[in-house]
């Protein structure tokens, strides 16, 4: 597992697996760490050996999304930090317990990509503009239903989860790459992915911290060009459609 630190308050935990990186974080708060987003499983002990190191304890863990390379260490760590809150967007804990049903209201694409059985049930449920700490929650649907992103309003970074990706280049949820094309057969509703990606464009973070790919710092103008080809594709898929 790779450590890296951005800034004051971020540090960056990623696994190497054959096809892609996974990164989950851990959040500096004066009274101990949020995890956000807990890998793929056997991550555990080597986050917990980098908690020890930090000298600091895990007090929240906060899930931007169900998908089983944000969710796959999360009894585990429960396990080791029982009295640790465990976080989830109100929306999104149905998909975490196995219930894919659509809510009405919602785009009638079927939610998509692999999910994995838990037995850790969530502590708390959040909506859009609640805080975990010093994280703001906002709204990412998109990539799933109940997707949320994270922004620390000490200094302006955004933890976006898989709303948009940096690996081998920036992207909007659901944009086809051939060495990542998981993004876009795991994205459950593009158009709404795109319009998330623009909601968080006009956060202007200072830093995009994302599941898949390196932190970028300063990455408006990756991000608009994310954005725009997104949109290209949208359009173009839509005239093929017609």
């Amino acid at each position: 597992m790779k450590v890296a630190t951005h800034g004051e308050h971020l540090v960056q935990l990623t696994q190497r697996t054959p096809l892609f990186p996974v990164n989950c974080y851990l959040v500096r708060e004066d009274d101990g760490l949020t995890v956000v987003d807990t890998g793929l499983s056997g991550i555990a002990p080597a986050m917990l050996s980098t908690v020890r190191a930090l000298g600091a304890p895990i007090l929240r863990i906060a899930l931007t999304h169900s998908h089983i390379d944000h969710v796959g260490s999360l009894d585990a760590l429960h396990a080791a930090l029982p009295g640790a809150e465990v976080i989830i967007s109100t929306r999104e804990a149905p998909l975490l317990a196995g219930n894919m049903a659509l809510e009405a209201g919602e785009p009638g694409t079927k939610v998509r990509g692999g999910f994995t059985k838990v037995t850790t049930r969530p502590t708390r449920l959040v909506t859009p503009g609640e805080r975990i700490g010093s994280l703001c929650v906002i709204a990412s649907p998109g990539h799933t239903p109940g997707h949320i992103a994270f922004l620390d309003e000490r200094d302006g970074a955004l933890l976006a989860g898989d709303a948009f990706a940096t690996f081998t280049s920036t992207i909007v949820s659901g944009t086809w790459r051939m060495r990542f094309p998981f993004s876009a057969i795991a994205t459950w509703d593009k158009p709404t992915a795109l319009a998330t990606a623009r909601a968080l464009r006009a956060l202007n973070p200072s830093r995009l911290a994302v599941g898949h790919g390196p932190v970028l710092t300063n990455p408006g103008t990756a991000m608009d060009a994310a954005i725009a080809e997104a949109a290209r594709r949208l359009r173009e898929g839509s005239a093929h459609a017609a």
